[in-house]
This record gives C-alpha cells, sequence and structure tokens, in this order.
C-alpha cells in the first residue's frame, strides 16, 4: 500500500500575500498537486495532510527566532490552499478514513504526531511525498521517513521552495542520501 503526503501546502506558505510563502514556484505546482491527491482518492490510497500549525506569540517554539509568524492556528494563512482546499472540502466527510488531517508543530511530519503508527495500521510502506518546502520540511520528513524504512518517492512536479538552490540540493540529496525515487509527471510511477 502507497500513502501521498502533502505537505504544509497552504496560504501563508504559498499565496502571494502568505506569512512566508515560496510565492509563484509552489502557486505553480498546485495542479499537480490536486491532480496527484484526486488520483490518490479514486485508488483508495491513504491521503495525508501535513500542516504546519503555530500558536500566536508562542516565543517558545525554535522556529520563532528563525521565521515570522506562520500557520498561525485557526487563521486564514493556515487553510489549505487554492483548488487543494475544495478537494479536501469535499472528500473529508465521505472518505474520513482515506484522508486525514495531521496537524504538525515541526519540520517533520513524524516528529511528535500519529504519523508513523496511522501508515503502519495500514501496512502503508511506500511514502509519496509532495508540497512545500522541498528543502525543509519535505526533506525532513523524507529523512525520518529513510530512517523509518519507509520507501520514498518524492514528486518533482509537485514540490518547490522559496530558495532555488536549496530545491535543488535537496533534490540531490533525496536521490543520493535516501535512496528515493525522483519522478514527474512525465515518468510517473502512480
Amino acid at each position: 500500500m502507497k500513502a501521498l503526503i502533502v505537505i504544509d501546502y497552504t496560504n501563508d506558505f504559498v499565496a502571494d500575500e502568505g506569512k512566508l510563502t515560496c510565492g509563484k514556484p509552489g502557486q505553480e505546482i498546485e495542479d499537480r498537486i490536486v491532480s496527484l491527491t484526486e488520483e490518490f482518492l479514486r485508488n483508495g490510497d491513504y491521503v495525508v495532510l501535513a500542516v504546519d500549525v503555530h500558536e500566536e506569540n508562542d516565543q517558545y517554539h525554535p522556529e520563532s527566532k528563525l521565521f515570522p509568524p506562520h500557520n498561525i492556528r485557526n487563521t486564514e494563512g493556515r487553510e489549505l490552499y487554492g483548488k487543494l482546499k475544495d478537494v479536501y472540502t469535499q472528500n473529508r466527510l465521505e472518505l474520513e478514513k482515506q484522508i486525514h488531517w495531521l496537524d504538525k508543530t515541526r519540520y517533520s511530519a513524524f516528529a511528535g504526531t500519529n504519523l508513523e503508527m496511522k501508515l503502519r495500521e495500514r501496512n502503508i510502506q511506500e511514502l509519496h511525498l509532495t508540497g512545500v518546502c522541498t528543502d525543509i520540511c519535505v526533506l525532513h520528513t523524507a529523512v525520518d521517513a529513510y530512517n523509518k524504512g519507509f520507501s520514498i518517492i518524492v514528486h518533482e512536479d509537485a514540490v518547490q521552495s522559496f530558495s532555488q538552490p536549496g530545491h535543488e540540493w535537496a533534490l540531490s540529496h533525496f536521490k543520493n542520501t535516501l535512496a528515493a525515487k525522483v519522478v514527474s509527471s512525465s515518468n510517473k510511477l502512480v
């Protein structure tokens, strides 16, 4: 079995007015993320929406020293970006066992969450990663997935960052250090 993990595809990370946006590069992958999400749902596969959450004025969170406040709980910035929000809204009740919203408070979707348990109880071995930022949250999720023994597939045309050099480095790191398959719609595996 396989799962699609959509990482941090929210207004604050993607919209022009987002608090920590990668802007146009992140917006350009919207159709591919939506297409993959719909395809996984149609095929009966598991979809995880791993969404960063922060509390307002949390001075103790390590990111508060690195980045401006973003993805604050109960704000528009934390809502899914664009068409992905529509896909989630339309499917979450009907497919509640197949689509899972996962609050995460660290870069990795595994850190301090029940993600591994959710995947193991479904006998999922293969993780397909999409979202932002390639060199931060996607990377840290991939490292944890690797260390936990999952097979990793990164969809090159469905990840992006606000740092193009970081994005390129992470794509290379996925292949050369984490033994991940890096694919795009032209050579897709799904």
